[in-house]
């Protein structure tokens, strides 16, 4: 049983953005790794997406999510803050789920670059898929 913890791609300085942190998009360099994501993720043998609602996370998946001819489904579980809750969603099978830096180190104990991934099988992380 796989499934994949993802952290999303670039989407410049938290600083930097005046609207609603919700609301900030990827940027170049997010949506070249967003792209490049499709080519480390697909093979994994992945068939569902599930990401923050946030839009840098729903950006992130939405090319693996149109290779693999799925929606993005977003859950409030994978949002920033939301701690632990997301292990729920990596006893599944098949299952890409992608989320905040805060979040993957409350599941992880450690965290991943923006746009790296853990690997889970049978519900415990097995490796580290680096940031394209």
């Amino acid at each position: 049983m796989t499934s994949v913890l993802l952290r999303h791609a670039w989407a410049g300085d938290r600083d930097d953005w005046d609207g609603d942190d919700r609301l900030r998009p990827l940027d170049e360099r997010g949506r070249k790794q967003a792209q490049e994501l499709v080519g480390l993720l697909a093979p994994l043998g992945v068939a569902r997406v599930v990401s923050s609602p946030y839009v840098r996370c729903v950006e992130t998946v939405e090319p693996l999510a149109a290779a693999l001819g799925v929606e993005v489904e977003r859950d409030d579980r994978l949002a920033e803050g939301a701690g632990g809750a997301a292990l729920g969603l990596l006893a599944e099978d098949g299952v890409v789920a992608c989320t905040h830096g805060d979040v993957v180190e409350d599941v992880l104990g450690y965290g991943l670059k923006k746009g790296a991934a853990a690997v889970f099988e049978d519900g415990r992380a097995v490796r580290t898929i680096p940031a394209p």
